[in-house]
């Protein structure tokens, strides 16, 4: 496969920060797991684990220059890493409802169902000047249809992730637990902001905010990351 000399910006953003990233997400998914392997804490874990997923695809693609491998390893990164946000949904599902409410059948049923219309995406890039297309330094690109699927499919995880987090925190008569449960309703806020900062980035192209949102991502990414694990406590205990 054909390499070229990436840049030292781009090498500190793909191999030191979102290597560091990804340690530290599976060093959590590993901490969940740990504690307990109910399905519970797997299915929180998979929050971790998919994204993990897609930064290892990321690092490596990342120093090749063949078109359609390329392409088709970003579209696989940027699958596993927007898939996360379902195993929120699921998770709070099972923490609203129960786990015989929410049977392993639904929860496959909601996983598969989200994983098909996120997969989907993939029909835009066989469409010319919809899809993604990558700059001389070979950063990715976002035609204006092509973020505007995303960010459609990604928010119809997000809303009912955001919406089942509060109807548990109202839930909640613990103090301790409610206390708690607010940094993870601030950590997935955060997370689900760095998101939507990289879609952005995708669509602009402009290198100065690419630079921004990688420091500013991290940093979202990395502390919302904690604050959900730390928020969710007592749940994901034996």
């Amino acid at each position: 496969m054909t390499l070229y000399q990436m840049s030292m910006t781009r090498i500190i953003t793909v191999y030191v920060a979102q290597g560091f990233m990804c340690l530290f997400f599976l060093f959590l998914a590993y901490k969940i797991l740990k504690r307990d392997r109910k399905r519970l804490n797997i299915i929180f874990s998979g929050f971790y684990i998919s994204p993990a997923v897609g930064f290892i695809i990321n690092f490596i693609y990342a120093p090749l220059t063949i078109g359609s491998v390329v392409l088709m390893l970003n579209f696989l990164t940027n699958f596993f890493i927007f898939y996360s946000s379902i195993f929120i949904v699921v998770f709070n599902l099972i923490l609203l409802k129960s786990e015989k409410a929410i049977t392993t059948r639904k929860q496959l049923i909601i996983l598969i169902a989200y994983g098909i219309a996120m997969f989907s995406m993939i029909v835009f890039l066989f469409i010319p000047g919809y899809g993604v297309y990558f700059n001389p330094n070979w950063s990715p690109v976002w035609s204006v249809p092509f973020f505007l699927y995303v960010v459609a499919i990604e928010t119809i995880g997000i809303l009912p992730a955001l919406y089942l987090s509060f109807q548990i925190y109202k839930k909640l008569e613990d103090e301790l637990l409610k206390k708690k449960w607010k940094f993870f309703i601030i950590g997935l806020c955060l997370i689900f902001v760095f998101l939507y900062g990289i879609f952005i980035s995708n669509v602009l192209n402009i290198d100065i905010f690419r630079t921004i949102i990688g420091v500013v991502g991290l940093i979202l990414a990395l502390v919302g990351a904690y604050m959900m694990f730390y928020g969710v406590g007592r749940q994901i205990e034996k």
